[in-house]
C-alpha cells in the first residue's frame, strides 16, 4: 500500500523511541516507516508474560494508520495483547551484507521499524472482513478477490488485533563498509552482497480441479523491494 499525502508527518517520539546511537540512521518520518511496513511480510511481536519476554513471528497487514495481527484465540502473544499487555512490533528488511576489510567494521544494510503500544481486539464483523482481505492482499496483491473469505464460524475461531502505528521509529543503514584509513590498502575484498526477497514459481496442490486458473502472483511472484542499496552512510 503506497503512502498517501495524509500519511505525512512523524511517529510519536517518546523515551522508548528517542534516537540515541547512530541518530543519522534513525528517523520518525511516517512515510519511511509506512513504506517499510508495506514492503515487509513478517513481524516480530514482543510482549511481557509475567516476567518472561515472549517474541512471536507473525503475518500482518496495514490499513491506514493501523496494523492488523491475527491468529488463533489460543495464541499466547495475541491473548496477552488482547488482555491489555503493551507490545513491541518490529519489521526488518535485509538489503545487503556489508563486508569490510576489518572484522570490526562488518555490518548489514537494513531498513526496520519498531512500534510500541497496546492493541485492541476487533469485534466488528465488517472490520474483521476488511482486515482479513488486507492480510491476504498483503501476502499477494489481489488474493482477497480469489480466496473464499472467512465464515462466521471461522471468524469465531480467529483473534484479530488492531495495533496503532503511532509511537515508534525507523532506522536505515545504506552504503558500503566504513573501513579505517590504514586498512584501505589491504588486499582484502570489501563491498556489499545485495539481498532481495524473491518468490519462486507457485507449486500447485495436486488436487486442484481441472481448469483452475493460475493467478499472476503464483506464476510469477513480484519482487517486494529493491536489490541492495546504494547510499553512502
Amino acid at each position: 500500500m503506497p503512502a498517501r499525502p495524509e500519511d505525512a508527518g512523524e511517529l510519536s517520539t517518546t523515551d522508548r523511541t528517542g534516537l540515541r546511537r547512530r541518530r543519522d540512521r534513525g528517523t520518525h518520518d511516517r512515510p519511511v516507516a509506512l513504506a517499510i511496513l508495506d514492503e515487509g511480510l513478517l513481524a516480530h511481536v514482543g510482549v511481557n508474560d509475567g516476567g518472561t519476554t515472549v517474541v512471536t513471528p507473525m503475518t500482518y497487514a496495514r490499513v491506514d494508520e493501523q496494523l492488523y495481527l491475527h491468529g488463533s484465540p489460543a495464541n499466547r502473544t495475541l491473548r496477552l495483547i488482547a488482555d491489555g499487555a503493551e507490545a513491541c512490533v518490529t519489521v526488518t528488511l535485509l538489503d545487503a551484507l556489508v563486508l569490510a576489510r576489518s572484522a570490526f567494521h562488518h555490518s548489514m544494510n537494513y531498513r526496520c521499524v519498531m512500534l510500541f503500544g497496546t492493541g485492541t481486539v476487533v469485534e466488528d464483523n465488517a472490520e474483521k472482513l476488511a482486515a482479513s482481505a488486507a492480510l491476504l492482499d498483503h501476502m499477494a496483491a489481489g488474493r482477497s478477490s480469489d480466496a473464499r473469505m472467512p465464515t462466521p464460524s471461522e471468524f469465531r475461531s480467529t483473534l484479530i488485533i488492531r495495533f496503532p502505528i503511532d509511537e515508534g521509529s525507523a532506522k536505515v543503514r545504506t552504503g558500503g563498509p566504513v573501513d579505517d584509513d590504514e586498512d584501505l590498502a589491504l588486499p582484502i575484498w570489501a563491498g556489499q552482497i545485495p539481498f532481495d526477497l524473491v518468490g519462486g514459481t507457485g507449486v500447485p496442490e495436486p488436487d486442484l480441479p481441472d481448469g483452475t486458473v493460475v493467478p499472476p502472483y503464483a506464476s510469477r511472484y513480484p519482487s517486494r523491494g529493491p536489490v541492495g542499496s546504494t547510499g553512502t552512510h
